[in-house]
C-alpha cells in the first residue's frame, strides 16, 4: 500500500505558463500598420498580443510555411532525403511570380529547393516540392488542408501551395502563427535554411538574398516566411529567439514592405520587454524511495518532463511548489510508474503539474530470493 505524504518545498524562481486572456491588443499600448496580428510564444502557444487574429485575409507567400511543414515532416520521416533529386515539371517552370527560373526536366536537390523556397519564395521550387512528394499540386494542397485541420486552423482553405492569387484562398494571423509554430518547434533543422540572408545556387550563377530583411537588422531573427501581393498587402511570419525564448509575430495586410518589418519588430519587442521563459525544477534532489520485496530496496523518482513556463517579468517572485510524494512502494514498480507530483503555483493560482515517476523498473522478490535474502542477512548478522 503506497503511503502519502504532503511536503511544501520552499518558494522556486521559476514561472509559469500565462493565460492567454491575461494580453490583449488594447493593453500593449502598440500602433501598427496592419489589418491583423498576433504574437505567440513558441513553447507553451501562449497568445501575447492578439489584433483582430481570426480575420480571414489572403496569405500571399506565408502560405509556404505549410507547404515547408509537410516538405519537413517528410525528410524528418525519412520518406524524403535532403540529397533527393527532384525533376521539374512544365507546370512547376511556368509558376511565375517569385522564382529562381527552373526549367521544364531541370533537376535540383531537396535541399536546395527547401533553401530557394525560405529564401527568396520560389513559387516554382513550391510547386516542384509539392508534385515530387504528392504527384500533384493538387493532391499536395489537400494534404495541406488536411494538415490545417488537425492543426486546429479553423479560419483556413488553402487552393494552391504557393499563395498566388486564387479565389477562396484565404487563412488568419492565428492560423499561420499555429502552422508556424509547429514547423519550427517539432522541425527545428529548417532553421539552417531560414536563417540564411545571402547564399546561390547553380555553382554559385544564381545569387540569393532573403525576403526578410529581418534576418539582417533584426538581433536573433530565426525566420520565417514573407508575403505580399496586391489582394494579400505585405505579411510576414516571424520567429526570432532570445534567452531561450522563441516568438511568433504575424502580421497581415500592412500598406507597405518596411511597415510590415516595423510591426514585426513592434511585436516582438513588446514581447522580449514582458515576458520570460525559464525551466523550473526543485530546489533540491528529489530522496530515493522505499520499495518493500523489491529485487532492489529502492527507486529514483524523477519528473516525467521538463517544466518550462512562462511569466510576465517581475512575477517571478511570486511562484511557489509543492511536492507530493510516495514514502514507499510495494514491488512490482515500474519503469515510468507514477510516484507523485509538482505542483507549481503563482500567488493561489495552480500553472502546471508535473508528475513524478520512477526512472527504472523493479521487479517482486519471488519466495526463493525471500529466503536468499533473509539467509544473506542473517550470515552477515553472524
Amino acid at each position: 500500500m503506497k503511503r502519502l505524504s504532503a511536503v511544501c518545498l520552499a518558494a522556486l524562481i521559476l514561472s509559469a505558463a500565462i493565460p492567454a486572456s491575461s494580453a490583449v491588443g488594447e493593453d500593449a499600448g502598440l500602433s501598427l500598420s496592419c489589418a491583423s496580428s498576433v504574437l505567440m510564444e513558441k513553447e507553451t502557444g501562449t497568445i501575447l498580443y492578439d489584433q483582430d487574429s481570426h480575420a480571414k485575409l489572403e496569405p500571399a507567400s506565408v502560405t509556404k510555411v505549410m507547404t515547408l511543414l509537410l516538405v519537413m515532416e517528410a525528410v524528418d520521416s525519412g520518406r524524403l532525403s535532403p540529397e533527393d533529386m527532384v525533376t521539374v515539371s512544365a507546370h512547376a517552370a511556368g509558376m511565375g511570380g517569385s522564382q529562381v527560373y527552373l526549367k521544364e526536366g531541370e533537376q535540383m536537390s531537396v535541399s536546395e529547393m527547401i533553401k530557394c523556397v525560405t529564401v527568396v519564395s520560389g513559387n516554382d521550387c513550391a510547386v516542384a516540392l509539392a508534385e515530387h512528394l504528392a504527384g500533384s499540386e493538387t493532391a499536395f494542397v489537400s494534404q495541406m488542408n488536411q494538415r490545417a485541420r488537425e492543426l486546429g486552423m479553423a479560419d483556413t482553405n488553402f487552393v494552391n501551395c504557393t499563395g498566388l492569387p486564387a479565389q477562396g484562398h484565404l487563412t488568419s494571423a492565428y492560423d499561420i502563427a499555429l502552422m508556424s509554430r509547429e514547423l519550427i518547434l517539432n522541425h527545428p533543422n529548417i532553421r539552417q535554411y531560414t536563417t540564411i540572408w545571402m547564399d546561390s545556387i547553380r555553382d554559385g550563377a544564381f545569387g540569393l538574398t532573403n525576403t526578410n530583411r529581418l534576418v539582417r537588422f533584426y538581433q536573433g531573427t530565426t525566420g520565417l516566411k514573407t508575403g505580399s501581393t496586391d489582394g494579400a498587402g505585405f505579411c510576414i511570419s516571424a520567429t526570432a529567439e532570445r534567452d531561450g525564448m522563441e516568438l511568433i509575430a504575424v502580421i497581415m495586410r500592412s500598406p507597405t514592405g518596411p511597415e510590415r518589418f516595423e510591426d514585426a519588430k513592434a511585436l516582438l519587442d513588446y514581447g522580449f520587454a514582458n515576458y520570460a521563459l525559464v525551466n523550473a525544477y526543485p530546489d533540491a534532489p528529489l530522496a530515493p524511495v522505499d520499495v518493500l520485496l523489491g529485487t532492489v530496496s529502492q527507486v529514483q523518482p524523477q519528473l516525467q518532463r521538463e517544466c518550462r513556463l512562462l511569466v510576465r517579468k517581475g512575477q517571478e517572485d511570486q511562484v511557489s511548489t509543492k511536492l507530493t510524494l510516495a514514502e514507499d512502494l510495494e514491488a512490482p514498480v515500474e519503469q515510468g510508474q507514477t510516484l507523485g507530483q509538482l505542483e507549481v503555483y503563482v500567488g493561489e493560482e495552480l500553472r502546471d503539474t508535473v508528475p513524478i515517476v520512477s526512472a527504472q523498473q523493479v521487479d517482486r522478490l519471488t519466495v526463493p530470493g525471500i529466503f536468499t535474502r533473509m539467509l544473506r542477512q542473517l550470515l552477515m548478522a553472524g
